[in-house]
Formats: C-alpha cells, sequence, structure tokens
C-alpha cells in the first residue's frame, strides 16, 4: 500500500503554496509555451492529466487552445482550491482534484496524455507513480516528464533562476531552495532509467535540458 505521506518534505500547503503560486506565475511564458508545443501533438477532445499541477497555469493555458478534456491531480489541497478559482477567473473547464500520484483515482486506460513537471523529485514512491501513470494512460498515449537533475551545476542553477526575472529576494531564496533542498531529491539519469526500466513502457527518450531532463513515454499498444 502507498505509504500515507505522498511527498518528500514539507510540502505545498498554506503561505507556502501561495508564494510558489505567485513565483511561478511570473514565469507564466514558460508554460504557455510548452501548453502550445503539447497542443500539436494532441488531436481533439483528447484526455489530458496534469499529475502535481500546482496553481494549474500549463493546463489552464492548455484549455485555452483547444477542446480537450483535462484533469488536474494534486496533492495539495491549497494547490487545487487555487487552480480552481485560476480556471474561473480564466473562464476555462479544467477538472482540478485531490489525489495521489501513486494512487490516482481513475480508471485504467483513461487518457491520451500525461504531464508531471517540476514534481516527480518530490514524490515518496516514484516507482508507484510511474505505474500508475502507466496505468491511467490510454494504449498508444504518452506522458512527458520534467523535471531537475541531480547532477545540475551551480552554474546552470544560477543561469535558470536568472532567467526567470522573479526579483533579487525571490532569486536568492528560489537558488538556495535549489542547491539545498531540490537538488537532493532530484534523480541522475542512471536512476531514472532504471526506475523506468522497472515498468512496461514501450518507449522512453530522455533529452537533457539545461538544469533537468525531459523524459517522453510511451505506452505500447
Amino acid at each position: 500500500m502507498p505509504s500515507t505521506k505522498a511527498y518528500k518534505g514539507w510540502g505545498m500547503e498554506g503561505a507556502v503554496a501561495r508564494w510558489y503560486s505567485g513565483l511561478t506565475k511570473k514565469s507564466m511564458e514558460d508554460f504557455t509555451a510548452l501548453a502550445r508545443t503539447t497542443a500539436e501533438g494532441l488531436a481533439p477532445r483528447s484526455s489530458v492529466l496534469e499529475v502535481a499541477p500546482g496553481p494549474g497555469y500549463f493546463a489552464i493555458e492548455l484549455a485555452k487552445i483547444g477542446d480537450y478534456r483535462i484533469t488536474g491531480l494534486d496533492i495539495s489541497e491549497t494547490f487545487v482550491e487555487i487552480a480552481r478559482a485560476n480556471a474561473a477567473e480564466a473562464h476555462v473547464r479544467v477538472d482540478f482534484r485531490k489525489g495521489n500520484a501513486a494512487e490516482m483515482p481513475f480508471p485504467d486506460d483513461t487518457f491520451d496524455f500525461l504531464l508531471c513537471r517540476a514534481a516527480f523529485k518530490n514524490f515518496s514512491e516514484p516507482g508507484r507513480a510511474l505505474n500508475e501513470m502507466y496505468r491511467v494512460l490510454k494504449r498508444g498515449g504518452r506522458a512527458l516528464i520534467i523535471d531537475l537533475r541531480r547532477d545540475a551545476s551551480n552554474e546552470s542553477i544560477t543561469k535558470a533562476v536568472d532567467e526567470m526575472h522573479v526579483g533579487a529576494v525571490n532569486g536568492f531564496v528560489t537558488k538556495m531552495t535549489f542547491r539545498h533542498m531540490l537538488l537532493k531529491r532530484a534523480y541522475t539519469r542512471d536512476e531514472f532509467e532504471e526506475m523506468i526500466a522497472e515498468t512496461k513502457f514501450a518507449g522512453v527518450e530522455i533529452r537533457d535540458s539545461l538544469i533537468g531532463f525531459e523524459i517522453a513515454l510511451t505506452k505500447g499498444l
């Protein structure tokens, strides 16, 4: 059975979740660009799941682009509340709900596409989460995991955070968080490959970015 605590560290509730929501909103161009790229590979009426959507920015931007059935699943009650409010403000329909990535409340073969961005390293049961991603995807469905890699250098972290343009104070806090907390939770390429090898995913592609990985997974037909 999954552990009672679904995440590593303190979790994202209350004031911490609201601070994070405000910080990441400054990178809205990145969410919009990712939504546009994602939409290029989706058929109309595709079912999309974002695992750990936080404030919901990606899912909301995707909902603005096309007629998709979009769901967001997050362990944080505060994030679910914020995401629902953001969707209402944007006048789009996204089903944000509370749930554990290691025990998803969805039937088998539900989604055409799944995204997990900047959250996988925080899961306390990453292997179970991967198997759940496989289970809820339809045959031929695709998953994309975007996350930090443990061997990211201090220089690359500094560059990445500076490009966020979040201000001096938030920039300093974000750099310290990356270096002293998030890097310790992140995985290497070898560790990701070992975890994925324990699943039934048929297609795997791992691409390096400045400070992380983009891991594309495909469920066989």
